[in-house]
């Protein structure tokens, strides 16, 4: 694999968990090992390995985008993520805040939804 894939491979295992990464990207893999391997490259080697801003506020801000846009698959990623960068649930919530004022309340109340079931499958 190239540089970038194992650069995001070790990202991504750090953010979901070194139990829950072969899971993750065998998702992926096995329906389109192609985007497994952009996933992984770009996403991940790329973008989450940037300096700039630390992995909590990139968390988010990846929260806000993925919860205006209603893509609730990677938002619910992206949550239980978050948590693991260091974010803590009030300011997940504040970040949801955000996204009820500038793409609407049904978008963080569906947020909201995800944020509960990713602490209720924290907690089992």
């Amino acid at each position: 694999m190239n540089e970038d894939y194992e650069k995001g491979y070790r990202q991504f295992a750090k953010m979901v968990g070194e139990e829950n990464i072969e899971k993750l990207v065998s998702r992926f893999r096995l329906v389109c090992p192609d985007f497994e391997r952009e996933v992984v490259s770009v996403v991940g080697g790329r973008i989450w390995t940037r300096g700039g801003i630390d992995l909590k506020t990139r968390s988010l801000c990846s929260i806000c985008v993925l919860a205006a846009l209603g893509r609730n698959n990677a938002l619910k990623l992206n949550l239980q993520m978050a948590l693991r960068n260091g974010a803590q649930v009030g300011e997940i919530c504040e970040a949801i805040f955000q996204v009820a004022v500038y793409a609407g309340f049904p978008a963080a109340w569906d947020a909201l939804d995800k944020l509960a079931e990713v602490l209720e499958e924290e907690r089992a």
